[in-house]
């Protein structure tokens, strides 16, 4: 396949649940399962991981693990940046979501001028900071770091200092927050938040598209509209978090929620979405075996990162055309 590279991130320091480590793998097993040769067409960058801090402290309970997340951001940022300054297109595969914090500072650093626009295909917002956290789980706040939100105003706990000056640098760790603005940030399949980040969405009014949009408008108007809503960005990136889909459909993962999209209309969302030029990356994240029965949330993540792959091999030219 023409200039893509697979970035894998097997972290899960930023979850809740332990597990989401062996996504990779299990996603690769179901790919040997179907006999598919997918993982040897792509090149791949394995980033180092830090999932032996598991076994110690985990640190500050505003910011769980939050030193060695920051490590896993940063190698994450300069796997992503070195894939698309040498022209490639990442397609990131990976833990705990807490990471794609690390996947835009990447796109950021590789592209400092270009203004960038995120689709968050997600059940959660992802919003929270250590003064709001519930649980002080990072993967709940990869947008806050991402959009320089402290969101101090509706604070239910006060971190101590040095959590605050980790956080803060993590907050700027591709220059100076934010990395993405409100405005140019898009929820699909959102239906999961708390008060503060439904606070949040309201007042700097983001872009929603609920699942009974979809079902409304159809997969295909609402990817249109997705990408519309980012037309003044100059490049777009795409996060799939699996929990997007039905809890039916999701039990392999860390939090599964009702009332999601399908399996079908997941494929064919992301395949319209990533077939916009603008879109430059494509992240799938949060697949956690260890809670799924017989590999299935594996098996259904294969097939659409397939079609998702094919999706962005035929929108982006060989190096030789």
């Amino acid at each position: 396949m023409s200039r893509l590279h697979l970035i894998e991130v097997r972290s899960e320091l930023g979850a809740g649940t332990r597990g989401a480590s062996l996504g990779v793998e299990a996603v690769k097993i179901a790919a040997h399962d179907f006999a598919s040769k997918f993982f040897y067409k792509i090149p791949a960058t394995v980033v180092p991981d830090r999932n032996d801090l598991l076994y110690g402290s985990e640190g500050s309970p505003f910011a769980r693990y939050l030193p060695g997340v920051a490590e896993v951001i940063q190698n994450v940022r300069d796997a992503v940046a070195e894939s698309l300054l040498r022209d490639e297109y990442p397609i990131v595969l990976a833990g705990d979501h807490s990471t794609a914090a690390g996947t835009i500072a990447g796109i950021r650093k590789a592209m400092p001028d270009r203004r960038l626009g995120v689709i968050w295909v997600d059940a959660h917002a992802d919003i929270h900071s250590p003064w709001t956290t519930p649980s002080g789980n990072l993967h709940g706040m990869t947008l806050a770091i991402a959009l320089g939100e402290d969101h101090r105003d509706a604070a239910v706990r006060e971190p101590d200092a040095t959590t605050v000056k980790r956080w803060h640098a993590l907050q700027a760790i591709a220059g100076t927050p934010p990395m993405v603005n409100y405005s140019d940030l898009v929820y699909i399949a959102l239906r999961d938040l708390e008060p503060q980040e439904s606070k949040l969405i309201r007042k700097h009014k983001v872009k929603v598209f609920s699942v009974s949009d979809l079902r409304r408008k159809g997969v295909e108007r609402i990817a249109l509209d997705a990408l519309n809503a980012l037309s003044s960005c100059d490049a777009i990136y795409v996060s799939f978090d699996v929990d997007s889909l039905d809890a039916r459909l999701s039990q392999g993962t860390g939090t599964p929620v009702p009332g999601g999209i399908n399996e079908r209309e997941a494929g064919k969302l992301l395949q319209n979405l990533v077939r916009n030029p603008k879109v430059c990356c494509f992240e799938m994240v949060e697949i956690n075996p260890t809670l799924d029965k017989e590999n299935l949330m594996a098996e259904m993540a294969f097939e659409i990162l397939v079609k998702v792959a094919n999706a962005i091999d035929l929108q982006i030219p060989s190096k030789d055309a």
